[in-house]
C-alpha cells in the first residue's frame, strides 16, 4: 500500500514538471461546512489514473489520508481542515484544495445508540420474548421496542438467535477512529463458570455466546444501512475453524409437522431444519422451558437466509452426559464472550476492519454497526448458542451526556 501511494505521488510530481498544474473545480466546492462527527462524502467528478487526498498533519506538513477516488472526511474538533486532491492523469493532471469548517454540534451528542434499523434474528428460544412479539407487530415496531432495551436506558437484553441473527443501530453521530484506542463497547450477559469439570481446561469458559460486529459508513448519504460493510477481525478471523463466505437458510416449521422428542428437556429435535453451504443439515431444537414460537413472528417469509463468517464451535459437554455445557471464551474481538467487567473485551476497535477479502480497511469513522451471531451450535438443553446484547456506547463521548429521547 505504501509503495503504491510512493509511485503515485511520484507519477503526480512528474506529470507536474512536465506542464503545469491546472486548479479546477471537479464537482467538489472549494468550501464546505459540517458538524464534528459526521461524515462528509467528497465525490470528484474527473476521472483519472489515480487519486491521492492529502491533508497538514499537526506539523504542518502535507500527509496522505487517502489514494481512494471517494474521501470520508470526519472532523473530530471545530475549526479549519485543508484537505487537497491530487488526480494522476497523462493528460490533464488536476490538483484541488478544499477547506472544510466544522462546527461544534448545537446539541451535545449522546454516548448511546438513537436508532436502531434493523432487527433480523434467525430462529432461536428467546425470540419473541427478547424482547415481546405482540400479534400484528411489524420490523419497524420491534425494532423500537429494541432500542428501548439496549439504549442505555434500561439495559434489557435482545436476543439474536441461532447463527446469523442480527441487529443494526446507529448513534446520532459518526463513531470516530481515534488510532491506538478503542472506539466503542456493547455489553452482552456472558460470564464465567463457577467451576468446571475439566480441571485441565486453560480458557475462560462459561456462558460465551460471541457476536461479529460489522461495520459501515453512510457512503450514500441516505441514512439507510445500504453500503459497503466491514467485519471487524476479532481473534478467531484468520483461524483453521473460521468459514468465510457462509449461508445458511432456515425453514419455517410446517403446520402438520410432528414433533420428535429427545428427551425430557427437548420437546422437538427437528423443530426448524436449518442448511448450510458447508453440506450440514440440522435443527434449531426446541426445549421445554420456551414453548412460544422460535421464529420472528414479523418475518412472513418461510425461509430465512444467513450468511457471513462462521465461528468454531465453542461448547463443549464437559460431564459426558449432557449435563454441563461449558460455551469456552475466544480470546478477544466478540460481543457477549466475556463478562462486562473484564478489562476491555467488550470493546471494540474500528481499526479492526477488513474487506471482503479479509484486507485491512482504514476508516475515518463509522455511521453504522451491526452485530450478528457468529456460531452455529446446539448445546443439549441450554438450546442453540444466540449472541444476547443489553447496550453499546462510543467511547469518545463523556460519560453522563443526556441519552437520547426515544419517540
Amino acid at each position: 500500500m505504501k509503495r503504491e501511494v510512493l509511485y503515485l505521488v511520484a507519477a503526480l510530481a512528474l506529470s507536474g514538471c512536465e506542464q503545469e498544474v491546472p486548479m479546477v473545480n471537479l464537482g467538489i466546492d472549494e468550501v464546505y461546512s459540517v458538524y464534528r462527527m459526521r461524515t462528509l462524502r467528497l465525490h470528484p467528478e474527473f476521472p483519472g489514473d489515480g487519486y491521492v487526498w492529502t491533508m497538514p498533519d499537526r506539523q504542518g506538513r502535507d500527509s496522505v489520508v487517502g489514494t481512494q477516488r471517494d474521501y470520508f472526511f470526519v472532523g473530530a474538533a471545530p475549526g479549519d481542515y485543508y484537505l487537497t486532491l491530487r488526480i494522476a492523469s497523462g493528460t490533464d493532471p488536476v490538483e484541488h484544495t478544499t477547506r472544510i469548517r466544522v462546527w461544534e454540534e448545537e446539541v451535545a451528542y449522546s454516548r448511546y445508540i438513537s436508532n436502531v434499523l434493523e432487527y433480523r434474528p434467525a430462529p432461536g428460544q428467546f425470540v419473541n420474548e427478547l424482547p415481546e412479539y405482540t400479534e400484528g407487530d411489524t420490523e419497524a415496531d420491534m425494532c423500537k421496542k429494541v432500542l428501548e432495551c439496549i439504549g442505555g436506558k434500561n439495559d434489557v437484553l435482545v436476543s439474536l438467535g441461532n447463527y446469523g441473527g442480527y441487529v443494526t443501530f446507529a448513534f446520532d453521530h459518526t463513531v470516530l477512529n481515534v488510532p491506538g484506542e478503542y472506539d466503542f463497547r456493547i455489553d452482552g450477559n456472558s460470564f464465567y463458570s463457577a467451576s468446571s469439570p475439566n480441571p485441565d481446561s486453560t480458557k475462560p469458559g462459561g456462558s460465551s455466546e460471541p457476536g461479529i460486529v460489522m461495520v459501515a459508513i453512510d457512503a450514500n448519504g441516505n441514512g439507510l444501512p445500504d453500503d459497503p460493510w466491514y467485519e471487524l477481525a476479532g481473534s478467531e478471523y484468520r483461524s483453521p475453524g473460521t468459514m468465510h463466505n457462509y449461508f445458511v437458510s432456515y425453514h419455517r416449521t410446517p403446520a402438520d409437522h410432528v414433533a420428535v422428542r429427545k428427551d425430557g428437556n427437548i420437546v422437538d429435535a427437528e423443530y426448524i431444519r436449518y442448511e448450510g453451504n458447508d453440506g450440514v443439515t440440522g435443527y434449531v431444537e426446541k426445549n421445554v422451558y420456551h414453548t412460544q414460537d422460535y421464529w420472528p413472528g414479523w418475518i412472513k417469509d418461510d425461509v430465512m437466509t444467513f450468511s457471513g463468517t462462521r465461528l468454531a464451535p465453542n461448547g463443549i459437554d464437559e460431564s459426558h452426559q449432557g449435563s454441563y455445557y461449558v460455551l469456552y471464551c475466544y480470546p478477544w474481538g466478540y460481543v457477549d464472550n466475556h463478562p462486562n467487567n473484564v478489562g476491555d473485551l467488550s470493546a471494540f476497535k474500528i481499526d479492526w476492519a477488513v474487506d471482503a477479502s479479509g484486507n485491512p480497511v482504514h476508516l475515518n469513522g463509522v455511521d453504522f454497526i451491526r452485530v450478528y451471531t457468529g456460531v452455529n451450535q446446539q448445546c443439549g438443553w441450554l438450546g442453540e448458542t444466540s449472541t444476547e446484547i443489553a447496550r453499546a456506547e462510543d467511547l469518545h463521548i463523556p460519560d453522563g451526556v443526556a441519552l437520547p429521547v426515544i419517540p
